[in-house]
């Protein structure tokens, strides 16, 4: 059993405004692998008559299916955690080949107040894995932040197609604890 702490408590309406942006970038397809940190944002994505939650079973499915949204004439944003991103290395390479537009949110483990080994080796190389893959990276490690991070971040990928990872910090999203 898990319950989160810091940040997540204090600040819950972040993800309503990425929700709200992404409504603005008229997003329509939202791959996700299912995660605490975006959860809220999951839950009104699959709540919405005009966007479609598109659960995967590993991260790399979600740039495919980005590519096939582009191709059929829709945007779409991949949801993920850091762990996740070492999944997407070879997919990346579709990105520029393809030219379509990219943008993934990721939630960060292995950095603020970090309980789990195991997460604390992608946490740590995320920013870089994206950016030698050509990935643009921004970060927001706070609720304020996250509105104005978020909307260049998707003017960046959808205008520019400027392949985006914005980073919601841990500290953001809330450090994970485990409790009895």
């Amino acid at each position: 059993m898990h319950a989160r702490a810091d940040a997540a408590d204090t600040a819950p309406n972040w993800p309503d405004d990425i929700f709200a942006t992404l409504q603005r970038f008229d997003v329509r397809q939202v791959p996700y692998v299912p995660d605490a940190g975006h959860s809220k944002l999951i839950q009104r994505v699959l709540g919405s008559t005009t966007m479609r939650g598109i659960p995967l079973t590993t991260e790399e499915e979600g740039v495919a299916l980005l590519a096939g949204a582009w191709t059929g004439g829709q945007r779409g944003v991949l949801l993920m955690q850091s762990s996740g991103v070492g999944n997407c290395i070879n997919m990346l390479s579709l990105i520029p080949i393809l030219r379509f537009p990219f943008l993934t949110l990721v939630t960060m483990r292995g950095e603020w107040g970090e309980f789990n080994p195991w997460q604390v080796p992608m946490g740590s190389t995320t920013q870089g894995v994206f950016e030698l893959s050509g990935v643009k990276v921004l970060r927001a490690s706070n609720a304020a932040e996250v509105p104005a991070v978020l909307e260049a971040a998707a003017a960046q990928a959808y205008n520019a197609l400027t392949p985006t990872a914005v980073l919601l910090s841990q500290r953001l999203i809330g450090a994970k604890v485990f409790t009895r």
